[in-house]
């Protein structure tokens, strides 16, 4: 991997951590949905690991929903990740093993309960401090390639460029021949469509183009982009899993469980789907 220039080291990533994540109830009753957890640790953090594997690690989480969890984890987060002894005269507290992520630099801002996605980004601006910025949501995880992510970006010369990707069908999908099963595939790819998968780039400029708190990125802002034919897109063919319900953070469980994340792995090495499908 080649060393990073500083315009790079200095791109912020914007990660929209504020919404009501209503198809995963059975966990954001109680916690927002970036929190919910991928083995010992939340889908947020995984999100970010992998954004800091390539040298990005100053981050911008916007809050809104139950958006005291994120910072009461950030705020402890040295206390959640390693042994401690706490002395109750005093409340001096002694860790006993550190933290991996100590270089991470992690603003935690209000965007309002009801803030739409575009309108998130928008009360961000103030944060924001490089000609380009990353984003992506709280609730998915990719193994992206972030710098040819950031490359594709910059050579296209558009204000923003997408990861586009295929989607998982939700239901295992039956080749039948003469009445019986002849094969069986677990979340197969739909056809050759492609669907927004998050992990876009943006020129400052665009958050220029959000009006205000209603604003969606996706019907508003990015549907503007693209009529200005300045939306570039990045296909990315490899592991990209969203985590909308249950069944879906199982299936995310699953993989971390059995030692092979492909988030946190290299494209050229990431398992098929189907041999750790649920």
């Amino acid at each position: 991997m080649k060393e990073m220039s500083s315009s790079d080291q200095s791109m912020q990533v914007a990660i929209l951590a504020g919404g009501l994540g209503t198809r995963l109830r059975e966990e954001t009753e109680v916690r927002p949905k970036p929190m919910v957890m991928i083995g010992n640790r939340p889908i947020l953090w995984h999100i970010m690991a992998r954004y800091a594997m390539f040298g990005f690690n100053r981050f911008v989480i916007c809050l809104g929903y139950k958006g005291d969890v994120i910072r009461d984890y950030f705020l402890n987060y040295k206390y959640f990740h390693c042994d401690f002894t706490v002395a109750l005269g005093t409340n001096e507290v002694e860790t006993h093993n550190g933290h991996e992520e100590q270089n991470w630099r992690v603003t935690l801002a209000e965007t309002g309960a009801d803030t739409m996605t575009g309108g998130r980004l928008r009360r961000i601006a103030k944060y924001i401090e490089s000609p380009l910025f990353l984003a992506t949501y709280g609730d998915g995880v990719a193994n992206v390639d972030i710098r040819a992510l950031v490359e594709s970006h910059r050579r296209s010369g558009k204000l923003a460029t997408v990861t586009a990707v295929r989607p998982s069908s939700r239901f295992g999908e039956l080749s039948v021949q003469e009445g019986l099963v002849s094969s069986f595939e677990e979340k197969p790819q739909v056809g050759n469509s492609w669907i927004n998968g998050g992990y876009f780039v943006f020129n400052r400029e665009v958050l220029d183009l959000i009006s205000g708190d209603s604003d969606k990125l996706e019907t508003d802002v990015l549907k503007k982009l693209a009529d200005m034919r300045e939306l570039a897109v990045y296909q990315h063919q490899d592991f990209w899993q969203c985590m909308d319900n249950l069944r879906e953070m199982e299936l995310l469980n699953k993989m971390w469980q059995s030692g092979r994340a492909p988030w946190l792995e290299p494209a050229s090495t990431t398992p098929s789907l189907q041999a750790v499908g649920l």
